[in-house]
Order: C-alpha cells, then structure tokens, then sequence
C-alpha cells in the first residue's frame, strides 16, 4: 500500500466519522476552523528583487558595527591583494618583454617550441 492510498482510506474513515459526531462538536469544530483561518497570515505577492531586498535590509539591522567593520576590513584585505598579484604578474611581463626586445633574436628564435622552456629555466626565479 502506497502513501497515497493509505491517506486516501484515512481520509475516508475521517469523512465517516465525522456524521457519527454531536452537532455541538462538528459546530465548535467549524468555529474553530473559521477563527484559525481568520488568524491566518495572509500570503503577499512581491517581486523578486522587493524580497531581495527586504532580506538584505534585514541582514543589515541585524549586524553590529563590529561586524560590519571587521567585513570592511577584509574586503580591503583582498582588494589590497588582489591588485598586489596583479601588480606582480605585470612585473614579471615587463621585465620578459624588455628583454626580449632588447635582444637581437631572429623572428624563428621567437616561435620556437622551446624557447617558451628556454624562459623558463632562465629567469631569476
């Protein structure tokens, strides 16, 4: 017997159960259905970015100052990095491209399949 089934025989032994109940029960019963549908929260349609939006404002009334400065804090730590990196790597471009600008390699030296190994082992690193 599958979920379904067996919630459908519930479902049924409930309905024959009910005729069997006083008319006070089933009407104190139906008045308490009327008041919980009454206190109900009421589902509000928004869009997306409104409840985006509503849970970013939320998260932020929630945080303190320290968080907030300790998030500035790292942000700036990997900004301050990342361009660090970047500064590095487009050192390391300008001294190869210096060098081989100021050497008088012929044009097949250049596309040679090992002269990408040849820099390799080269360079000061």
């Amino acid at each position: 017997m599958n979920e379904l089934h067996f919630a459908h025989k519930i479902r049924q032994h409930l309905n024959r159960g009910l005729h069997d109940l006083p008319p006070a029960t089933v009407a104190r019963l139906d008045a308490a259905r009327q008041r919980a549908l009454a206190h109900q929260k009421i589902a509000v349609h928004q869009s997306i970015l409104a409840a985006a939006g509503g849970f970013i404002q939320h998260q932020f009334d929630n945080m303190h100052v320290k968080q907030l400065l300790m998030a500035t804090g790292l942000l700036i730590c990997v900004a301050s990095y990342s361009f660090w990196q970047a500064d590095q790597q487009i050192s390391e471009l300008e001294a190869i491209d210096s060098a081989l600008l100021a050497d008088d390699l012929p044009i097949g030296a250049l596309t040679d399949k090992g002269f990408d190994a040849w820099l390799k082992s080269a360079s000061p690193h």
